[in-house]
């Protein structure tokens, strides 16, 4: 199994897709808001709607299409569903989206209440399950770097005795020369 990816290519990537769904957001509401004079209401609702749709899009739509966000692309980070590191299927994906949507926001808070809680007891400090957790999130899926899932399914393929084209393992196309004959 490929070892799940860095936390702080994960957070970048997490970073990106932020930073693009904000983006391209903020250019639509900019544009559709500037022909319609709307309150502050509409304006919000409007705001997050579109955020909603553009980050299911995102994380849930392009992911099923090439295992990964547009922030993982980016960062050359590919998404699997565990144990076998297959695609992840459409209700895991959901999963994880909701989990990430719920769950992000609330970070700043967990740290803030874990600094503010005093030194980890001694057994918290050698092996807490949950410090030396995979990079599995509750939906069953990890993020993985591209060549060690490259790596991975070529590895298999030799031990099953096939051979793996390399576009297939996610790399370029080989090049095959123009046979004139």
């Amino acid at each position: 199994m490929p070892r799940g990816t860095g936390e702080t290519r994960r957070y970048l990537a997490v970073g990106l897709d932020c930073y693009l769904c904000l983006l391209v957001v903020g250019l639509l509401l900019h544009s559709c808001l500037r022909a319609a004079d709307a309150g502050v209401g509409r304006t919000a609702v409007a705001l997050v709607a579109q955020l909603t749709a553009l980050s299911f899009a995102n994380q849930v739509l392009l992911t099923m299409a090439v295992r990964a966000s547009a922030g993982k692309l980016i960062m050359g980070v590919r998404v699997i569903r565990l144990p076998d590191a297959g695609r992840p299927e459409f209700r895991r994906l959901v999963l994880r989206w909701l989990y990430g949507l719920f769950w992000l926001p609330l970070q700043p808070w967990h740290h803030l209440r874990r600094a503010t809680a005093g030194p980890p007891t001694r057994e918290r400090l050698g092996g807490c399950p949950r410090a030396a957790a995979t990079h599995a999130d509750l939906a069953g899926v990890r993020q993985v770097h591209r060549s060690d899932l490259r790596s991975y399914r070529e590895a298999v393929a030799r031990r099953r005795g096939r051979h793996v084209r390399p576009d297939a393992a996610g790399g370029p196309a080989p090049r095959v020369p123009w046979h004139t004959g």
